[in-house]
């Protein structure tokens, strides 16, 4: 995805395409995939560049809010934000750290619980924690 691409994205959820926005943008939306704050900064300082650590954390948030990145919260010190939006599920290695995608249909419910009154179902989302090393 190309720098203009990205700043048409960005536009499009209400994002002001700020240089450093796109920078962090180019990073996540790469390729399919889970990345922490940490390492998306790390991917950036990589490649030179001098985008703050607030910067990262504060523009992931609001990727998040704006539905440009799903924010997956794996325990309390640990956040992945995924470039993939649709709904599916997915594996956390607990030793290894890695999150991995599991396909929507192969989660499969037969029954759920009545919601509260005056609620409604947003999503239903399945994080599996694994140990052990994977294939």
């Amino acid at each position: 995805m190309s720098p203009l691409d990205i700043s048409e994205k960005l536009q499009r959820h209400g994002i002001a395409p700020t240089p450093q926005r796109v920078e962090i943008a180019e990073a996540l939306f790469d390729k399919p995939q889970h990345l922490s704050a940490d390492q998306i900064l790390d991917i950036l300082r990589r490649k030179g560049s001098r985008v703050s650590k607030a910067t990262v954390y504060n523009t992931l948030h609001l990727f998040g809010a704006r539905g440009l990145a799903r924010e997956l919260v794996v325990d309390a010190s640990r956040t992945f934000y995924d470039s993939t939006t649709h709904a599916h599920h997915h594996f956390y290695n607990v030793d290894s750290g890695l999150l991995s995608d599991i396909p929507a249909e192969q989660v499969q419910f037969q029954n759920l619980p009545d919601l509260p009154a005056g609620t409604e179902q947003e999503s239903v989302e399945v994080l599996i924690r694994i140990r052990g090393r994977q294939r």
